[in-house]
C-alpha cells in the first residue's frame, strides 16, 4: 500500500475524492466489526443483541369472550358499487324439458382502457374586436383528463406506488405521458387539498377530547428531518419539518397561524418551564400582546433585551414556547383536550397523558443477568398487566371509589423495592409519571395507549421506505396532506376513489363536503 501523499499537495477536488474514498473504508470497517463482535459474542455462549417483539399487554389483557357467544362473522352479501347488467345464458335442453327459471351468478370485473378527445372549441371575434374561445367542460383543466388525475393520485398516494411504476403502468396501458408531466399531476395547482387537511386539523383540534401524537424520521431537500402525526379515531394530520422540538410541536398545533399570544395562559406556562419571574414581568409591562409574525416577536423580545441573555433556561426560547402555547388556546384549539403520548419530551405540553404499552415495554427491555432478576422483572410485569386489565375495566365503568383505589394500588406496585436496582430505579422513574398514566381516571373517554397513531404513522413509513424522501416544499406538502386526506378519509368510511372524484368534479361524481364537517359531526356524536 503506497503512502499517502501530503495532504496540502492535494487540489480540492482530489481531498474530496480521498474523503469519499475513506468514508466508504471506514463504514465498511464498522459493519465489519459489528459482525465480528456478534459472531464473539454467539461463539462465547453470551446474550446477543435483544430482539425486542411487540407488546403483547393491550391484546392479553382483553377480557375473555365466550365462544359460543361470539359468532364469527361472514363475508356477507356481494353487493357491487356499479350498475348490474343482466345478461340471459340460454342452454342447449333436449325436447320435452321444463324451464324452472334462472339462477343467478355474479361476475365482477374490470375494464382500463384509454380514450383521447379532442374539444374543437369555436373561436368568435365580436364587432368590437373581441375574441370569445368556448370553454372547455367541467372538470378538464388540462391535457390529461379527471378521471386520469384521480387515478394517479389514489395510485400514488393511497396504493403507495411510485412514480416510474406508475409511470410504467400508465404507458403499458395506452397514455402518451413523460416522467415530468406526471409529476406535475402530482402536485401542481394541489392548494386546495393542502388547504383541506389544514381545515381538518383545525377541526379536529377544536373539538376533539383527546389527540394522539407521534413522530418519526424524513428525509426532505437531503436532509434528515422528522414527520408528526397528530390524530385520533376520526381525523389523522401530518407535518413534515426538520426539527421534532417542542417549539416545532406547539407551531404545528397552531394549524397555519402564524401569530404569537401574550396573556396569562403564556405568563404561567413560561413561569411552569422556570423563567425568571423579572423577565416574566418584562413581557407583562409591555402594552403589545399580539404579534402578527415570527419576524414582530423576534423583534419584541430583541428590544426588551432577551436576545442577549445567555442563561438556563435559554429566555427567548422559553418565552417563544409560551406565546405560541398561548396563540393555540387563542385559536380555540386543546382547550380542554388530552394530549396522548409515547413519553416523548417535546409532546408534553398541557394536559398530557402517556401510553401505557411503551411503559410497559420500559421494564421487558430490562437486561436481567441472574434468577433472582429475571424473577423480579416477571414478577412487576405480571403486576403491570393485572393492573393494565383492570384499568380497561375502569374505562367501561368508571367511578370515584374504583379510581381511588387503583390509585393505592399504583403506589404499591410502583413503589416497591425488587432489590433489582435497575429496575427499582424504572419503577421510580415510572411513579413520577403518576399523574400521566392515571389520566384515564379522571378522563376515561382516552384511550390507554398510542396504537392508533403507530398504524397512522405506519403508512407514512411506507411510503418513505418506497419513495425515500422529498425535494421541494411543495412536493412535501402535497405528501403529507394527501397521507393526512387520505388516512381521515379511511376513518370517517369515505373511499378515497368517491372522494378524489368529488373534488375533481369527474363526471357523475359522488357530493362529497369538506371533511372538516365530518369530523365535526363524529366529534358531536362522541
Amino acid at each position: 500500500m503506497l503512502p499517502p501523499p501530503r495532504l496540502s499537495e492535494l487540489s480540492r477536488v482530489e481531498l474530496e475524492a480521498l474523503l469519499v474514498d475513506l468514508s466508504g473504508e471506514v463504514a465498511a470497517l464498522k459493519q465489519i466489526v459489528g459482525e465480528l463482535r456478534e459472531e464473539n459474542t454467539r461463539l462465547k455462549g453470551l446474550k446477543g443483541r435483544p430482539k425486542i417483539g411487540p407488546s403483547g399487554m393491550d391484546k392479553a389483557t382483553d377480557p375473555p369472550q365466550r365462544d359460543n357467544l361470539v359468532k364469527r362473522r361472514g363475508r356477507g352479501k356481494v353487493t357491487p358499487r356499479v350498475p348490474i347488467d343482466d345478461q340471459v345464458v340460454t342452454a342447449a335442453v333436449p325436447p320435452g324439458s321444463r324451464f324452472k327459471g334462472h339462477e343467478p351468478f355474479l361476475v365482477q370485473d374490470l375494464v382500463i382502457s384509454v380514450c383521447a378527445t379532442r374539444y374543437r372549441r369555436e373561436r368568435w371575434v365580436t364587432p368590437d374586436g373581441r375574441t370569445i374561445l368556448a370553454p372547455l367542460p367541467e372538470g378538464v383543466g388540462g391535457h390529461f383528463g379527471p378521471e386520469l388525475r384521480r387515478f394517479v393520485l389514489m395510485q400514488y398516494h393511497q396504493g403507495q406506488s411510485t412514480l416510474p411504476r406508475l409511470l410504467a403502468l400508465l404507458r403499458s396501458v395506452g397514455v402518451s405521458i413523460s416522467k415530468r408531466q406526471l409529476l406535475r399531476l402530482l402536485i401542481d395547482n394541489k392548494d386546495g387539498f393542502v388547504a383541506e387537511a389544514r381545515d381538518v386539523l383545525r377541526a379536529g383540534l377544536e373539538t376533539s377530547p383527546w389527540v394522539s401524537v407521534d413522530d418519526t424520521g424524513a428525509r426532505h431537500a437531503g436532509k434528515n428531518g422528522f414527520c408528526t402525526q397528530i390524530g385520533n379515531d376520526w381525523f389523522t394530520w401530518f407535518g413534515t419539518r426538520s426539527s421534532k422540538s417542542r417549539l416545532n410541536f406547539l407551531d404545528l398545533l397552531r394549524a397555519g397561524h402564524t401569530d404569537y399570544v401574550l396573556d396569562d395562559a403564556a405568563y404561567a406556562y413560561m413561569r411552569d418551564r422556570g423563567l425568571p419571574a423579572a423577565l416574566i414581568a418584562r413581557l407583562a409591562a409591555e402594552p403589545e400582546t399580539r404579534f402578527a409574525n415570527q419576524h414582530a416577536w423576534l423583534g419584541h423580545l430583541d428590544r426588551l433585551g432577551f436576545t442577549a441573555l445567555s442563561t438556563t433556561p435559554d429566555p427567548v426560547q422559553v418565552a417563544t414556547e409560551g406565546a405560541l402555547w398561548c396563540s393555540i388556546q387563542a385559536h380555540k384549539f386543546l382547550c380542554d383536550a388530552v394530549v396522548l403520548s409515547d413519553d416523548a419530551g417535546q409532546f408534553a405540553i398541557g394536559r398530557h397523558a402517556l401510553c401505557w404499552v411503551h411503559a410497559e415495554r420500559l421494564v421487558y427491555k430490562l437486561d436481567a443477568f441472574t434468577d433472582q432478576h429475571r424473577a423480579a422483572q416477571t414478577l412487576v410485569r405480571g403486576l403491570i398487566w393485572e393492573f393494565y386489565a383492570d384499568l380497561k375495566v375502569y374505562r367501561e365503568k368508571p367511578g370515584k371509589r374504583q379510581a381511588r383505589a387503583l390509585r393505592a394500588r399504583f403506589d404499591r406496585i410502583f413503589l416497591r423495592r425488587t432489590g433489582f436496582a435497575t429496575l427499582d430505579r424504572l419503577l421510580t422513574r415510572l411513579h413520577a409519571n403518576k399523574a400521566e398514566l392515571l389520566t384515564v381516571l379522571d378522563r376515561p373517554e382516552i384511550p390507554l395507549h398510542t396504537n392508533g397513531s403507530e398504524n397512522d404513522i405506519r403508512c407514512y413509513v411506507t411510503r418513505r421506505k418506497v419513495s425515500a424522501g422529498t425535494r421541494s416544499e411543495i412536493g412535501r406538502d402535497c405528501r403529507d396532506a394527501f397521507l393526512s386526506l387520505t388516512k381521515t378519509c379511511d376513518k370517517l368510511g369515505i373511499a378515497v376513489w368517491d372522494y378524489l372524484g368529488s373534488r375533481l368534479r369527474v363526471v357523475g361524481h359522488a357530493i362529497i363536503q369538506p371533511l372538516e364537517h365530518y369530523v365535526r359531526a363524529r366529534a358531536r356524536l362522541a
